[in-house]
């Protein structure tokens, strides 16, 4: 697996070694000794999945301390523009983001650490994301930053996605009271 360092801390691009012959494909997509090889000591403790028709952005979503989690995403079939939003205070990158396509041919996954916004935009129909999870989600310490926020200028490369009503009134990035 080649693991890559984006440039804002802590975010990392994990690339499996995937083996194809006319049978099809196997690879790894979770191995603890590899992670933590890498410096990612992180224990999981819930495994989620959704499905999405193309279209659907989820996001941009944290949990608030105590219940603050790190994820680590993929995308099993289709395709999503999976973006980060560091939402850290003490950062050099506050406020930036991260965008990167996941999908079933590239197989890629990408580790979010606690203190990020976190949301996707669906490429494909039918897509199938997973993420694994460092907490429990706890449905009070749920927060939302508004996904098209202008001052975050996240380019989604769509201007009318189907989205919950809990996205459609995130809060900005300006009046969020970030506990990170």
């Amino acid at each position: 697996m080649i693991i890559e360092k984006t440039f804002i801390e802590g975010l990392l691009v994990l690339k499996p070694k995937v083996f194809e012959d006319s049978r099809g494909y196997f690879f790894e997509c979770f191995n603890q000794k590899i992670l933590e090889e890498a410096g990612l000591k992180e224990t999981f403790v819930q495994d989620n999945q959704s499905l999405s028709q193309k279209g659907v952005l989820r996001g941009m979503h944290t949990q608030q301390p105590p219940h603050a989690q790190g994820k680590l995403v993929r995308v099993i079939k289709g395709a999503v523009l999976d973006v980060v939003v560091d939402i850290r205070k003490q950062s050099p990158t506050y406020g930036k983001y991260f965008a990167i396509e996941l999908n079933e041919q590239n197989k890629t996954m990408f580790w979010v650490p606690i203190g990020f916004a976190h949301g996707f935009l669906t490429l494909a129909d039918n897509t199938i994301f997973h993420y694994k999870c460092t907490n429990y989600y706890n449905k009070e310490s749920e927060a939302c930053v508004l996904w098209n926020d202008k001052d975050i200028n996240i380019n989604w490369n769509i201007e009318n996605p189907l989205l919950s009503e809990k996205d459609k009134v995130g809060t900005p990035l300006k009046d969020f009271v970030s506990p990170f």
